[in-house]
């Protein structure tokens, strides 16, 4: 999953524009927003990173990719089995 920060996106009309964007380059990709974080999230098909990332700033944004953490990296849990500590 290939994962950017975009902070000039700020409403619905930019979530549909970078959607549009990102499946001009890749037709089966899975655009998912957060807009109140400012985050676009793309499963791809057939683009990579770059590509998207591309599509993004041609559709006049300004994508940061976002480092996903390496698995088995997450902290571990302390207490319950949720981690509340009760």
């Amino acid at each position: 999953m290939l994962t950017y920060r975009v902070d000039d996106m700020t409403c619905g009309h930019c979530a549909s524009t970078i959607t549009s964007a990102v499946r001009a380059v890749d037709r089966g990709a899975r655009v998912q927003i957060d807009l109140a974080q400012h985050v676009v999230a793309v499963e791809t098909t057939e683009a990579d990173a770059r590509e998207v990332a591309d599509a993004i700033t041609e559709a006049g944004y300004t994508p940061v990719a976002i480092e996903a953490a390496p698995a088995g990296n997450e902290p571990a849990k302390k207490g319950s089995c949720c981690g509340c500590g009760g």
